[in-house]
């Protein structure tokens, strides 16, 4: 079981995440997508394709790109398409 956490605030917890370049990429259910809203910031990985990502707001304070994911990604990186990324310092994982 991975476990990600903002300010004590559960972002998402899976036994089913995909790990791809040391990141652990969790699938949509398992995320507390309440926290989330869109952000504006879009990043062009060569062989992922174009990524999306979210901003968190936990207790008021909002963490700006706290996690990414790949809404229509490349035939290289499907098996990661739509799951959630999170940068590991701006979060808790355990």
């Amino acid at each position: 079981m991975v476990k990600v956490t903002l300010n004590g605030t559960t972002l998402a917890e899976s036994t089913e995440t995909v790990v791809v370049e040391n990141n652990h990429y969790f699938p949509p259910s398992s995320v507390n997508l309440s926290v989330f809203s869109d952000s504006d910031t879009h990043t062009i990985c060569p062989w992922k394709g174009t990524a999306s990502y979210y901003n968190a707001t936990v207790s008021g304070q909002t963490v700006k790109d706290v996690a990414w994911y790949y809404p229509k990604a490349s035939e290289k990186a499907k098996s990661i398409e739509g799951y959630v990324a999170f940068y590991k310092n701006k979060v808790q994982m355990e």
